[in-house]
């Protein structure tokens, strides 16, 4: 069991999908964790294992990742790899086989149409068994508050990368928290700063994917 744990961890650390992705090229011609994970899953390895390598991988490449040790391709590379796994335990998921930790509703706010950074958190957070929920871009204060409404006891992301959609993500975190207090909400982009959050009453500022996904990972053991 370990083997496999350590086999699908480093795959994802190093972003190695398939056996026929050339990247990285050092890892050329061997099996990715598209085929580890297959082939564990058919021999009997339990669905927790599988997501226990995922969640290890994905440890690795963002303490990388917040060392400056690697960049936004080496990440976007690590969350395909693990997208290819989860897509091997999706079945499980939905089953209730395999328990979500949690719901995770995110989306970049309102007038802002970029998604990069958005896309990384969902991808690294799904990493981390959580059901993430995306709204997708340009989403209003009142999608938002739908969403939670729809997904008790959900967390909540908000992203912006426009200086000029920033009073849209304080409104957006106005009316979540007038509506339901208790919902933990984070936010992040470039232009968005540590001062901002505390200004506009989010919970918490994510200044990277995977700094959203350890704070989520103490909510959830609190």
């Amino acid at each position: 069991m370990e083997n496999v744990v350590e086999l699908i961890a480093t795959c994802i650390e190093r972003g190695k999908i398939s056996k026929q992705s050339p990247y990285p090229p050092d890892m050329k011609d061997q099996d990715g964790v598209d085929e580890i994970t297959a082939a564990a899953l058919k021999k009997g390895s339990k669905p927790d294992h599988i997501l226990e390598g995922c969640m290890l991988g994905m440890d690795r490449i963002g303490e990388k990742f917040s060392q400056n040790k690697v960049f936004v391709p080496e990440l976007l590379m690590a969350a395909k790899a693990m997208t290819s796994a989860m897509n091997h335990l999706k079945p499980f998921l939905e089953s209730g086989e395999v328990k979500h930790r949690g719901k995770f509703v995110i989306g970049t706010v309102s007038g802002d149409l970029h998604d990069i950074g958005k896309n990384l958190a969902s991808m690294t957070i799904k990493g981390y068994g959580f059901d993430v929920i995306d709204l997708g871009v340009d989403v209003s204060a009142e999608k938002f508050v739908s969403a939670i409404q729809e997904n008790g006891g959900c967390f909540v992301g908000l992203s912006a990368l426009l200086t000029t959609t920033m009073t849209n993500m304080e409104k957006s975190v106005k009316m979540i928290k007038e509506n339901f207090p208790e919902t933990k909400v984070l936010i992040g982009g470039a232009p968005v700063t540590q001062a901002f959050s505390e200004k506009i009453g989010a919970d918490f500022y994510a200044e990277n994917p995977q700094s959203a996904a350890e704070y989520l990972k103490t909510q959830i053991a609190a």
